[in-house]
Parts: structure tokens; sequence; C-alpha cells
């Protein structure tokens, strides 16, 4: 992989997460994320509308922000309830100030985190 596409994936603080509603159409929201060992790590709130549609549906699209040089890739989510990697933890917290991806923010909060290995990058730095 580009060595500025690397960066770009340790340094940005947001990805774009497209993942499929139960009717077809797109939902699309900003997400914290690791990417660690060619997959990319994002963690939420279990009852969101995204673990939702993974579960129904395990296609995403991931983007990075900048237009310029596109970063999207496609694959398969997987949901880990509980059984996060400890390398992935630490990865959060290293990116985002000692976060705890796992910490619960509410009594009826379901940690999780989402899974994604690249199946394909659509872009990988450069503009088509």
């Amino acid at each position: 992989m580009d060595p500025t596409v690397q960066n770009r994936l340790r340094r940005e603080r947001n990805v774009w997460l497209c993942t499929v509603r139960r009717d077809g159409s797109p939902h699309v929201t900003p997400v914290w994320f690791v990417h660690h060992d060619r997959t990319w790590w994002i963690g939420c709130d279990g009852r969101s509308v995204k673990v939702r549609n993974v579960l129904a549906d395990p296609r995403v699209s991931l983007a990075l922000q900048d237009g310029t040089a596109p970063v999207v890739a496609a694959g398969l989510a997987r949901v880990h309830r509980g059984d996060f990697p400890e390398a992935v933890v630490r990865a959060f917290a290293a990116k985002y100030q000692g976060w705890d991806v796992t910490a619960t923010t509410r009594p009826d909060d379901t940690r999780v985190l989402l899974e994604i290995p690249v199946g394909r990058w659509l872009l990988a730095g450069s503009a088509q």
C-alpha cells in the first residue's frame, strides 16, 4: 500500500461508513476507526442503526473524507460483542487520547466492534 495512504489510515480521525438498510437504501455516517493489520475496526453502540444494518446485510463501504486523494474500500463487516482484540483496544486508546472503545456511556449501552477486512480497495489515494 502507498505510504501516503498508510499514513492517512493512522492519523485521520473519521471515516465515512456506508451500510445497507433492510429496504436497500444506504445509511452513511462518520465514525471513529482504527486500521489495524489490514482491517478496519469501528467501535459503536450495539443498538445503533449501523449495527442493525450489518447484522442484516454485512456489505459495507468506507471512505476517508478527503475528496482530493480518495481512499475508498469495501468489505464484509463482522460484529464483535465482548471479544475485543486487545491490540485493537490499545490502538483506539493511542489514536483517540486514551479513549476506551469498550466503555459504555449509558447504563443500557452495549459496546460492539465492527471488524471489516478489506475485500477490495476501490480507490487508494488517487481519483479516477
